[in-house]
């Protein structure tokens, strides 16, 4: 499946989920996507070396941004973040999924300083949807 296939599946896909949701707290998902809207696919360690891992990660933390603030309508509603859940799709004997998800981390504390910084867990995939390289999912305070 190309990569091109494997986005117009993401936008045509029906699913029993939100992208999206708020209440006193806000949970997102995303995989990669590149600046073209093509997702970043394969495993850490195999197809993709570390640095390509830590700059899939750093997409994922860039969508994220975009759909907070279409979700909220300004990222100046973001308190902070709580915690963040970074999956790595990685080969079985890959060991940095830390160092992966830290392109992630890196980026929104760039934007947010240290209201960014939380829990934090980086745990490895044998497989990922579509094969994306790394997914994210961050519970954020908001007002």
């Amino acid at each position: 499946m190309t990569a091109r296939a494997v986005l117009l599946l993401f936008n045509v896909i029906e699913t029993n989920f939100l992208r999206a949701s708020s209440t006193s707290e806000f949970s997102h998902s995303l995989g990669p996507l590149r600046a073209d809207g093509s997702p970043v696919v394969g495993k850490i360690g195999g197809d993709l070396t570390p640095e390509q891992g830590y700059e899939a990660a750093r997409l994922v933390a860039l969508g994220m941004l975009a759909n907070i603030r279409a979700h909220l309508g300004s990222l100046d509603r973001v308190v902070r973040f709580a915690k963040v859940v970074g999956r790595v799709n990685a080969t079985p004997e890959f060991m940095g999924h830390a160092q992966v998800i830290d392109g992630y981390t890196d980026l929104m504390v760039s934007v947010f300083g240290d209201s960014a910084l939380c829990a934090r867990s980086a745990p490895g995939m044998g497989s990922a949807p579509f094969q994306v390289a790394v997914i994210a999912d961050a519970i954020l305070q908001v007002r």
